[in-house]
């Protein structure tokens, strides 16, 4: 999930509807987690984005012949849809759901056979409380599994919100842990994983056919990551995850991030790049006894903030989830 400008918005609204207390959390397996301040529940979270489900619009964006990316509220959403059905990559929102549907029919589809979840999070994965009832196939990394069975708090730092548990339906129906391969629609689709990074159940989807991958939120498109470290997320996996899809393709590659635009494989190196020269001056610092607040005022990103879109209450997300994985 992305942080973008309008976070700043959200922060504030969160924290004046909200009271900011410490929380003590334990996970599913009873192990004390790390504390958090302001919890909001999801939909009031999802207000203070500023979603509208009833006026929001479904974009679509053709990529190749049968295959296209649609853009609304919540992550990017590829599609192959052909002669054996149709596949997508994340859902988004159960409120979305009929727009998505409609944005679907005019490409072609008429019920969705199978979706991959690049990870657990709400607005990637929303949608299977929708599709899991209508009979969609759902699969995901085996640890995202484990994560949409229990209730989870995803702390974004400035501010946390609780996940629900997945009813059955809504869970993965099929997982994989490291490798898996999908033959559809003249599409021979790799699955990967390459181990903790944005949280600990990511995949990258590889369309070999039309030549193009959608990382979900291992590349964010539109900033600085958010790093889910209370759940495993990881700055130094993500860059490793990166760089594995990064080899597994080529410069023609269409690349879809989890937000933000289709761009390509050179905007993926660059990405690298940043948030390597980032975990190498954050590391630095904490070498040096640094807390997380000398860290921000050293200003790591400073360089890079105008390239990435930021604004102070993504870099306090970004440098604090950074922070948290890199002295776990």
């Amino acid at each position: 999930m992305k942080l973008v400008s309008t976070l700043a918005g959200t922060a504030l609204a969160l924290a004046l509807a909200t009271p900011a207390v410490a929380h003590g959390v334990h996970d599913h397996d009873g192990k004390a987690a790390p504390s958090y301040g302001t919890l909001t529940p999801m939909d009031e979270l999802t207000k203070a984005f500023g979603w509208d489900f009833d006026k929001a619009e479904i974009k679509t964006q053709k990529i190749a012949d049968g295959f296209y990316v649609l853009f609304g509220l919540g992550g990017n959403i590829a599609v192959s849809v052909g002669e054996d059905g149709t596949l997508i990559v994340d859902d988004q929102s159960p409120m979305l759901m009929p727009k998505i549907k409609a944005a679907l029919k005019e490409i072609g589809s008429d019920d969705v056979d199978f979706v991959i979840n690049t990870h657990w999070h709400f607005d990637h994965a929303d949608g299977n409380l929708a599709l899991g009832k209508e009979g969609s196939w759902i699969v995901s990394q085996s640890n995202s599994r484990d994560k949409m069975q229990h209730d989870n708090i995803v702390n974004f730092g400035p501010f946390a919100a609780e996940q629900k548990a997945y009813p059955k339906h809504a869970l993965s129906d099929i997982t994989f842990d490291t490798t898996m391969q999908f033959h559809i629609n003249d599409q021979k689709i790799d699955l990967l994983h390459v181990g903790p990074a944005h949280t600990t159940g990511d995949a990258a989807v590889i369309f070999r056919g039309v030549n193009a991958v959608h990382l979900g939120d291992v590349f964010n498109n539109a900033g600085y990551p958010f790093i889910d470290s209370d759940n495993g997320g990881d700055l130094a996996g993500m860059i490793a995850f990166c760089q594995a899809v990064h080899d597994a393709i080529d410069d023609k590659t269409k690349v879809i991030p989890g937000h933000g635009p289709v761009t390509d494989r050179a905007k993926l190196a660059r990405y690298i790049e940043v948030l390597t020269i980032i975990q190498g001056r954050v590391q630095a610092l904490i070498d040096d006894g640094k807390s997380l607040t000398e860290i921000m005022a050293a200003k790591p990103t400073a360089e890079f903030d105008a390239e990435f879109q930021t604004d102070e209450l993504m870099l306090s997300s970004f440098l604090s989830r950074a922070y948290a994985s890199l002295t776990r």
